[in-house]
């Protein structure tokens, strides 16, 4: 994130005062911002960060809790799955094409790679928090 702001504060200064920006400076940050948001995915996972609609759920029963904890992350594992095996298909293509950005002719394909890579540790975490979940719906 430092990098990238100050990325874009030199290229601001750049066009600013010398009427010369930094060659690439939006796609270099575009790319980081596709970095940084691909990696904190599962970090977020594991401080619980991620939007949680609970108003109707916390009015239910413990167990009914876990089984719809369950239920929830059995769908964000089914779309980090699909995250996943979608984001190495069209990387692959991209890869196949020889696609580049349009500037500094930076491939595309291994920051889509990145995306399905960061996937994996996120589909760990959930299958973990659904065996939970699942115990805690069967114990009580």
């Amino acid at each position: 994130m430092v990098v990238m702001l100050g990325l874009v504060v030199a290229d601001i200064i750049g066009i600013k005062l010398f009427n010369n920006p930094i060659p690439g400076g939006i796609e270099i940050t575009a790319f980081l911002g596709v970095v940084v948001t691909a990696f904190a995915i599962a970090y977020t996972q594991v401080l619980r960060g991620h939007i949680e609609v609970e108003f109707v759920v916390m009015h239910l029963p413990k167990r009914v809790q876990a089984v719809v904890h369950a239920f929830v992350c059995l769908l964000g594992l089914a779309l980090f799955i699909f995250l996943a095996w979608r984001s190495v298909d069209y990387g692959l293509s991209l890869q196949a094409t020889g696609t580049v950005s349009m500037t500094q002719g930076i491939p595309f394909y291994p920051f889509v790679h990145a995306i399905a890579f960061c996937c994996i540790p996120v589909c760990l975490l959930l299958v973990v928090e659904f065996s939970r979940s699942l115990m805690k719906a069967v114990k009580k």
